[in-house]
């Protein structure tokens, strides 16, 4: 069992950008895949971004060149750097754990909210 807890979600400006950091409770290298997921009013929860214990990233196609998923394993964290903020990003970003047998854990979520 493993706790996420998200922060750094707020308010930003189109145009703006936002850092969300994940902290989880313990080592995150014992994790396949560590990943932020978005839900917006109205809609199904999306992935967003991943990153693999190899650093390999992987983002969706609408934030592509945007945003960027980096994690450090020493802090047992994971961050997303959200620049180019546009209105349809606002959603709540969750983080995400998961491990080898595709179990996947998730934190309470952080709401990111974009407008002018």
């Amino acid at each position: 069992q493993v706790q996420l807890v998200e922060s750094g979600g707020g308010l930003a400006h189109p145009g703006g950008s936002l850092s969300l950091s994940c902290v989880a409770s313990g080592s995150i290298t014992s994790f396949y895949t560590m990943g932020w997921w978005r839900q917006a009013p109205g809609k199904q929860r999306e992935l967003v971004a991943q990153i693999s214990t190899r650093n390999i990233t992987d983002y969706a196609k609408n934030v592509k060149g945007r945003f960027t998923v980096s994690r450090d394993n020493a802090k047992s964290t994971v961050y997303l750097q959200m620049n180019s903020l546009e209105s349809d990003d606002t959603a709540v970003y969750y983080c995400t754990a998961t491990d080898w047998t595709q179990h996947r854990y998730w934190g309470q979520g952080t709401q990111v909210t974009v407008s002018s």
